[in-house]
């Protein structure tokens, strides 16, 4: 209950025009709030997409994440 609230929020907060900057673990739940996606590893930044090309990014995904 407690993540559905905090999504139905940050949807809130988006369609009144505010930025987020979201460091979440759980993709499932980040990806569907996302415009933007950056993976980091060791500290780096060593992918960065949009949300249209998540589809194209999911092989990438998988191998960095586990989804």
């Amino acid at each position: 209950m407690i993540v559905q609230t905090l999504a139905r929020t940050i949807r809130l907060l988006r369609e009144r025009g505010f930025t987020i900057v979201m460091v979440e673990q759980n993709f499932r739940f980040a990806a569907p709030l996302a415009d933007r996606f950056y993976v980091m590893e060791h500290g780096r930044i060593v992918e960065a997409f949009a949300a249209a090309e998540l589809p194209s990014k999911r092989e990438m995904l998988h191998e960095f994440l586990g989804v």
